[in-house]
């Protein structure tokens, strides 16, 4: 090891250290042994350094114990109580590993894809196949549309942490003008599918949001780091501008017993009048619950509750359920695809229910 170590590296040369050895390792021992404890230029500047470095270890969690083999101060040693430090067995249920497939789809499109593919089947080995797939319905409807970053993610995140300025080419949505922007990255977020960069541009003097996916070229840090501050209760949504977007609106959702957790964690239990689909003589299927669910976006929120099939039915706003429908007719016309029968007629039989009913009125 070169002089002047790191002390993170140092730090787990000792862990790694005490975690090796047979019984326990002296003063004298980590000394002469461990990477950059011969940094110490003096036997005082060494018992600071390793006092420092065990209060260190042992705020981290790392249980240091010291042995005391013959009663003499000087026999004193010291090893990782591996017991203690061994983590405990992982036991999850099928709901949380569906949600960590979940995320594993998410990155995908990123560098930590090997390292999230390999834990996810470490996890998977770990329990048996039949468990596993119960969990199915917990995350159905909510696999990630995310569309990759390329390269930007990495160099705008680095960028982010480190406070520096990021330089790239950028054609403008209303114009098609391509300029280089000079920008100070705040916060990279992903909203309907799509990543944004928010941040305050140096050339126009002004917060402003830029979708990665207009971003031609690469990207590049540039000046010095901590180099401005990023301020406090940033409004994404304000600075992107979805605050312009349609009104919220309710969908009545009639939904099977333990099923669709994430709509039901959203909505709330139907009030008076909101029981019904838009025609009077449009009725609940039996046995179901009717919920409701905020939204904004017709397309989101189909891609959603078309990934439950038959568990979900739309009762109410009629553009819903009609994009659901052909989410699901789209399904099943796919060639080598199981078709999805029950599903469609779920959401057909009320559409054609409703159409009924409107002409009879």
């Amino acid at each position: 090891m070169p002089a002047n170590t790191p002390p993170a590296a140092r730090l787990l040369n000792l862990v790694i250290a005490l975690m090796n050895t047979p019984l326990r390792m002296s003063k004298e021992e980590i000394r002469g042994s461990v990477a950059g404890y011969d940094d110490a230029a003096t036997t005082e500047a060494f018992e600071r350094m390793f006092e420092r470095d065990k209060d260190s270890l042992r705020a981290l969690g790392v249980p240091i114990v010291t042995v005391d083999a013959g009663g003499h101060a000087q026999d004193a040693g010291y090893r990782i109580d591996k017991d203690a430090y061994a983590l405990e067995e992982v036991d999850l249920t099928p709901a949380e590993l569906g949600v960590l497939s979940l995320a594993a789809q998410f990155w995908q499109d990123s560098a930590v894809a090997v390292d999230t593919s390999r834990a996810l089947t470490k996890l998977r080995s770990a329990g048996e196949p039949a468990e596993l797939g119960d969990g199915a319905d917990v995350t159905a409807g909510l696999a990630p549309q995310v569309r990759s970053v390329s390269d930007a993610y990495e160099t705008l995140l680095d960028a982010v942490v480190e406070r520096r300025a990021v330089t790239f080419t950028y054609r403008a949505a209303s114009t098609g003008q391509v300029l280089q922007r000079t920008v100070e990255p705040w916060r990279v977020v992903v909203r309907d599918g799509g990543w944004y960069l928010l941040g305050h541009d140096q050339d126009r003097r002004a917060a402003r949001a830029f979708k990665l996916t207009r971003v031609e070229g690469q990207v590049r840090a540039s000046g010095p780091a901590g180099a401005f501050e990023i301020p406090e209760g940033l409004d994404a949504d304000a600075l992107i501008g979805l605050r312009r977007q349609a009104p919220v609106r309710p969908a009545v959702l009639a939904i099977r017993p333990e099923r669709a957790g994430a709509l039901r964690a959203r909505g709330r239990a139907a009030g008076e009048g909101e029981t019904r689909a838009d025609s009077s003589t449009t009725t609940v299927p039996a046995g179901r619950d009717v919920v409701v669910v905020d939204f904004t976006s017709v397309q989101t929120v189909a891609d959603e509750v078309a990934g439950y099939g038959d568990a979900v039915v739309v009762l109410d706003p009629p553009d819903l359920r009609a994009a659901v429908v052909e989410r699901l007719r789209a399904a099943s016309s796919l060639a080598g695809a199981p078709a999805p029968p029950s599903a469609q007629a779920a959401q057909t039989a009320h559409a054609a229910q409703t159409t009924e009913g409107t002409h009879r009125g």
